[in-house]
């Protein structure tokens, strides 16, 4: 990206009421040319608008390790740990998968990591059975690492919403699971939710061509409502192609509550209620000086390469 498009929109009103971001990438850059915001400044622009705390989402073993290390220091951070669908396959081609998922269930018993994920099928970018095979296998595991640590399920669902679903109910599902970034209809939604699980709504909600997330939004229960970022991507109206960060979460919220014709500040309570149920509280353990900006390849590390 060039021009405004590489920057960061301005800082949105703040809300009267806090919530919390139900995921976000503190480490990624939108843009490979162009860092991304460093994290402490991240949370301090999501602080100033009333975004209380961050649930930072690994999506392989280096980027988990590090979520888990930040969030055991920083008050504004919860982690969840997981190796993306995505990865599945080429991890279980190399014969690496069965180490990495071993080395994910260690980091899910670290301090205030809340949730396993986030973990599922993709089925847009993986077409070929075995590498959906791989995926289900992966899958199955990231399920039995969350109820074994007694954690919360990040979803990551996308053109698979049958196959996630039969999974969840083959090998039963942990506690609590959330879909992030929902992507299906109303009649999904409902499915979702009649399962006692949650539905988290990302930027696009706000897109002018995503009326099926809007029928959605309005089909859920409001006891089942999350809200997120995804960041640095999905960017909400009006800064849609810019990149995103846990400060404009006010954005998505607001079109939220417009949708449901309800007030923000009522749906920002009853979110931030929401949001305690599924990972605890944020501030229930002591915490001490965090560590430095993500590296992706650390000295020593076991992560992939």
């Amino acid at each position: 990206m060039t021009g405004s498009a590489a920057e960061y929109p301005p800082v949105p009103e703040a809300l009267v009421v806090p919530v919390y971001d139900n995921h976000t990438h503190l480490e990624m850059s939108p843009d490979p040319e162009r860092p991304s915001l460093e994290y402490r400044d991240a949370l301090g622009r999501a602080s100033s608008v009333g975004v209380r705390g961050v649930v930072q989402v690994g999506t392989d073993l280096a980027t988990s390790t590090w979520g888990a290390e930040v969030a055991a220091r920083e008050p504004r951070v919860l982690a969840a740990v997981a190796l993306h669908p995505s990865h599945a396959p080429t991890l279980a081609e190399s014969g690496e998968l069965d180490g990495q998922l071993a080395a994910i269930y260690e980091l899910a018993g670290r301090s205030r990591v809340r949730a396993v994920g986030e973990t599922g099928l993709d089925y847009y970018w993986t077409t070929d059975e075995a590498g959906r095979a791989a995926q289900r296998r992966s899958f199955e595991a990231h399920i039995e690492i969350a109820k074994r640590r007694g954690l919360a399920l990040q979803i990551h669902d996308r053109d698979a919403h049958q196959a996630v679903l039969d999974t969840l109910e083959r090998v039963g599902a942990p506690e609590r699971v959330v879909f992030h970034c929902f992507s299906g209809d109303a009649d999904f939604a409902r499915a979702v939710t009649e399962r006692g699980w949650f539905v988290s709504f990302a930027g696009t909600v706000t897109f002018r061509n995503a009326q099926n997330l809007r029928d959605a939004l309005e089909a859920v229960p409001r006891s089942r409502i999350l809200v997120e970022t995804d960041a640095p991507y999905l960017t909400p109206v009006p800064f849609r192609g810019r990149p995103n960060s846990s400060y404009l979460l006010p954005l998505t919220l607001r079109a939220m509550a417009e949708t449901l014709h309800t007030d923000v500040s009522m749906l920002a309570a009853q979110i931030s209620s929401n949001t305690e149920l599924v990972y605890g509280h944020w501030d229930d353990e002591p915490v001490v000086e965090p560590p430095g900006p993500f590296d992706p390849h650390p000295e020593g590390s076991v992560g992939p390469q």
